[in-house]
């Protein structure tokens, strides 16, 4: 488990989404006492370039260049949190800032990814409604879709998709509706039915003995919010019923932890905006702070 500092680094991209919202994300995590509950220092904000509306017409993905031009400047970031022996705390955002976070790992060797997602967001540029690139993440950073985004620095894929781990998605019927790419066979898919099948806690660790071979160097946890609840999260931009319980969240969070074999995390999605009583940001912030002070073996007032 992680012994050494949290550093929370603040990204708060839209680039990925025809929407706004999510980047508030990061001020009102911090407003529900996020740093101070895991003794976290700050990082930074990095400052994101404007969005264009209009999908770019090469590869179909909206803000495609902007999305390629700032994800090594996260990438920068990430790996001077890391190069100061410090664990990065990412907070979006969009599911794009993935592209970044795997970036800085992809630079020091190779990594896996523990996804968790309501989405397998494996769409390709064609199938995709809106050209929202936070809808094809898993798909990018896997090496699936253009060369602009799939092979930053040359590195790409980012992360092998036999290192990868899609973890509680449910959007089966969506993806069937628009015609998303099927997940790859060789990319470990734990679907919500098969979380649900195996119970949360041997689920989480078939996912986390999938991701600490001793091949790969470590692994990195996503955190898409739309992977709780629609019932306790309804603050996302795309809802779809059913979900994991915070406990059920907390419980995946603790086994991927507790490995010894995770450097860092990244929460996307959470829109404030969309939170009219606060309770889905205080939910998250309640897990999020649980399981990692209690990963350092302090205790979230």
């Amino acid at each position: 488990m992680p012994t050494f500092p949290y550093a929370i680094l603040d990204a708060p991209s839209t680039l990925g989404l025809a929407t706004d919202g999510v980047e508030r994300l990061p001020d009102r995590l911090l407003d529900h006492g996020l740093a101070q509950r895991i003794h976290a220092r700050r990082a930074g904000r990095l400052a994101v370039p404007p969005k264009d509306p209009a999908r770019d017409p090469e590869t179909g993905i909206l803000n495609a260049a902007a999305i390629a031009a700032w994800s090594p400047r996260l990438a920068d970031a990430v790996e001077a949190v890391l190069d100061a022996g410090q664990f990065p705390v990412v907070l979006g955002g969009d599911c794009t800032i993935v592209l970044g976070s795997m970036l800085a790992l992809r630079r020091r060797g190779r990594y896996g990814l523990l996804f968790i997602d309501g989405n397998a967001d494996f769409f390709q540029p064609e199938a995709e409604p809106n050209g929202e690139g936070a809808s094809m993440d898993l798909a990018l950073v896997t090496g699936h879709g253009p060369s602009l985004l799939t092979d930053l620095e040359g590195r790409g894929p980012l992360v092998r998709p036999e290192d990868a781990v899609a973890f509680a998605y449910r959007d089966h019927e969506d993806q069937q509706e628009y015609g998303s790419r099927p997940l790859p066979k060789t990319l470990r898919a734990i679907d919500l039915p098969a979380v649900r099948a195996m119970g949360i806690e041997a689920a989480a660790r078939a996912a986390v003995d999938h991701l600490t071979r001793e091949e790969l160097d470590g692994f990195f946890i996503h955190v898409d919010a739309d992977c709780l609840d629609d019932a306790i999260m309804p603050a996302v931009d795309f809802r779809v019923p059913g979900g994991l319980s915070r406990d059920e969240l907390g419980t995946a969070l603790r086994v991927a932890l507790a490995s010894g074999k995770a450097v860092g995390i990244e929460i996307t999605i959470y829109n404030p905006r969309l939170d009219e009583d606060g309770s889905a940001g205080r939910g998250l912030a309640d897990v999020l702070s649980n399981e990692l002070a209690a990963a350092r073996g302090t205790a979230a007032p």
